[in-house]
């Protein structure tokens, strides 16, 4: 068991847990001044996420030949990280009509978790492989383990776990020479140094990982046939917004009048992709889908 002493020195070597001299007395700056500085560390982010790139794409690559196989991405954190996840998997569904199973994201200390805190839930590997069973995890899948410090053991756990099991693994965190990044397949290590407010990592920390989930995600997502061009043609359109959204994405695809637009997404059920393929290849909704379901749902290949 991990005593608080050996802790305090673990965090005394990470660099988002640093202590920062030159803004000890931030508190005292005017709050446009403050406003500043923090948008001047903000600015760094993108260029270490630039750093890992090549990292990041070798990792989506992978990803997307396990989900083309019907494997799923699940994410796994705590706290911030945690919350990141979550908010990145529940935000597929509505943007590339992904089934909820497809792409989940797991907290340690389960959902109420996302609002309040849960005590000691990231401290411990064994629930996060029970988190994993309870999906009944496949060789087929991906998991990602969330963490800025890149030892919170709930993260580790849950990639040593899903490695067990023949699962893809990829480790996200902010320090280098982490044990998450070397838990996993594949490490991506964004070091974006230390924090304004010393260890609060859901500040730039947070940010990165935000990037780097939206890579994840969004590419994967192309590489899936999700998008045509950067058109999402699997938008479901559970709202007015979507609703008009969807029409004005078959509007950009096609260049068709609004009446053919209206009569093709009835007829399609709503679904921009078949209205898309129906109005270019001049084609019914039946046929349309069947090509689609031949080009396993890539509508360049349908077309």
């Amino acid at each position: 068991m991990t005593t608080y002493s050996d802790l305090q020195a673990q965090l005394a070597t990470l660099t988002t847990e640093a202590f920062r001299p030159e803004l000890a007395e931030i508190d005292r700056l005017s709050t446009l001044d403050i406003a500043r500085t923090m948008n001047g560390e903000d600015a760094t982010v993108p260029a270490a996420v630039r750093d890992r790139l090549p990292a990041i794409a070798a990792a989506i690559d992978a990803t997307a030949e396990r989900m083309a196989r019907g494997g799923r991405l699940v994410y796994a954190g705590a706290g911030t990280a945690g919350r990141l996840g979550v908010l990145d998997a529940s935000e597929c569904p509505p943007t590339f009509n992904t089934d909820p199973s497809q792409v989940v994201g797991l907290i340690a200390g389960g959902p109420s978790a996302m609002v309040t805190a849960v005590e000691g839930a990231e401290d411990s590997k064994e629930l996060a492989a029970a988190d994993l069973d309870g999906l009944g995890l496949t060789a087929d899948d991906t998991v990602v383990g969330i963490s800025a410090s890149g030892r919170t053991p709930y993260a580790i756990g849950a990639v040593e776990h899903a490695r067990r099991l023949g699962a893809l693994t990829i480790g996200l965190s902010c320090n280098a020479g982490s044990g998450l990044a070397a838990a996993a397949e594949h490490g991506i290590e964004v070091v974006v140094g230390p924090e304004l407010l010393t260890g609060s990592t859901r500040l730039k920390a947070g940010t990165a990982q935000k990037l780097v989930l939206n890579m994840i995600s969004t590419i994967t997502m192309i590489r899936l046939g999700k998008t045509y061009g950067n058109l999402m043609v699997d938008v479901r359109a559970s709202n007015e917004k979507l609703q008009a959204r969807s029409r004005r994405i078959v509007a950009l695809a096609t260049g068709a009048p609004d009446q053919r637009i209206e009569t093709a997404l009835a007829e399609a059920g709503g679904e921009v992709k078949t209205a898309i393929l129906m109005i270019l290849a001049g084609v019914d909704a039946p046929t349309a889908n069947a090509r689609l379901g031949h080009a396993r749902g890539h509508l360049r290949a349908a077309l």
